[in-house]
Order: structure tokens, then sequence, then C-alpha cells
């Protein structure tokens, strides 16, 4: 599997799995977004199935950004069936991103 690129059109059917998801509320002109890019990928190739990363361009989606309180990004939030349960803000390390995502798998 790969980042799964979402928007308002996918975005519930996106949230709503077995595994938890982690949406990554980004950017294309927010520097710390591009640079937590390559970070979700290498954390969704070594945690492949057990979790689903996924981006949402906060820019496209302005309406899921408000619904979800997003002021600032990055900001990364994991669902698990649907419903919020983590939050992390700002440019984060491979492991302490994998650290988040590990709490709720």
């Amino acid at each position: 599997m790969a980042v799964v690129h979402t928007n308002s059109g996918s975005f519930d059917k996106t949230i709503n799995q077995e595994v938890p998801v982690l949406v990554d509320f980004w950017a294309p002109w927010c520097g710390p977004c591009k640079m937590l890019g390559p970070v979700l990928e290498q954390v969704e190739a070594e945690i492949a199935g057990k979790a689903v990363i996924a981006k949402l361009n906060v820019d496209d989606e302005q309406d899921l950004a408000v619904r979800f309180g997003v002021s600032s990004i990055p900001t990364m939030i994991v669902f698990k069936k649907g419903e919020a349960v983590d939050r992390a803000v700002g440019f984060m390390s491979k492991d302490r991103v994998k650290a988040i995502l590990e709490r709720h798998m």
C-alpha cells in the first residue's frame, strides 16, 4: 500500500477502517508539511497493513479542516473506526510518528 490522498468525497470511508488511520492535514505551500511527506512514506512502508496513512490538502478541503479544528499545519489526527483518538501538530521524526500510531494499533 501507499500513502492515500483523501478528500471530502472519500474522507469518511478513509477514516472508517478496522486499523488506525493517521490523516495528515497539510498544504503544498507549507515547508514543514513538505518535510513531513517523506517521513510519512517511510512510516507507511514500515507499518504497512497495520495502519493507514492518508493526506488531506486543507486548501482544497477547508470544511474538513474546520470540522476537526485544524488551525495549524501540519496536523496529524489518528482515527479509530471513524473517531479521532489522538492528534499531533508540527513536523515530527519518523520514530515519533510511529510511536503515536503504535499506541493505537
